[in-house]
């Protein structure tokens, strides 16, 4: 299943989302494309090492690489779940909590998934856990919004299913990856970042979610 759009308009323009789909995007146009060489040293010198990590080095690399992605199919797909999910979350937190909260979901699922493989020193790449941990919080905020989905099979098909059932079906196979992930087998998905992340998220807008709701009446009315 591959999401379109969510049936669910937010009332102010999300300048943070569509700010950080711009850095990422810009980002990876001015790091992929260089010489091959060069595009592995950055994802070196900037990617999360999770040895490294726990062992209280290289901490910038939480912040640094969430912003690089490895092609284009991993940009495309991070920026289009920001891009559907990330505007109404932003819409009930607010602009500059959002921004903390999409930092720190980042943060989250690079430890996690640090714990989970403390020895690795393959470098972790991209977007994911922030998005991952926007993902959660629209679950617990959203759960009744409807997500334009392509289903393909045999047939193409256009379908509405509600949030909730999309976004648990998501963390439920992320969770399912990284348990066969465990196994030995090499995955070059950092799976349990994306549950991580997704957890954090969600965790956060359930203890929040009495005070956004009360936000967001204030918004309504006043405005």
């Amino acid at each position: 299943m591959l999401p379109i759009r969510d049936i669910n308009r937010p009332e102010r323009s999300p300048v943070i989302t569509k700010a950080l789909v711009a850095i990422n995007v810009a980002v990876f146009l001015l790091t992929y494309f260089r010489p091959r060489r060069e595009f592995i040293e950055i994802v070196r010198a900037f990617g999360v090492k999770p040895a490294m990590l726990l062992s209280g080095k290289e901490l910038y690399t939480l912040f640094t690489s969430m912003f690089l992605h490895g092609d284009i199919h991993h940009i495309f797909g991070n920026m289009l779940y920001l891009w559907i999910f990330g505007d109404n979350v932003e819409d009930r937190m607010g602009h500059g909590k959002f921004l903390a909260f999409y930092l720190l979901s980042g943060v989250a699922g690079a430890l996690v998934q640090s714990l989970i493989t403390p020895n690795s020193l393959v470098p972790m790449i991209g977007a994911s856990a922030a998005i991952s941990g926007v993902l959660g919080a629209y679950f617990v905020l959203f759960p009744w919004a409807r997500i334009l989905t392509i289903v393909m099979g045999m047939f193409v098909w256009l379908v509405e299913v509600p949030a909730y059932f999309y976004l648990g079906t998501w963390f439920l196979l992320q969770l399912l990856y990284g348990v066969v992930s465990l196994g030995g087998y090499p995955v070059p998905v950092a799976f349990w970042a994306h549950a991580g992340g997704f957890a954090f998220g969600a965790l956060v807008a359930v203890a929040a979610r009495g005070r956004l709701e009360r936000r967001r009446e204030y918004y309504v009315v006043w405005v």
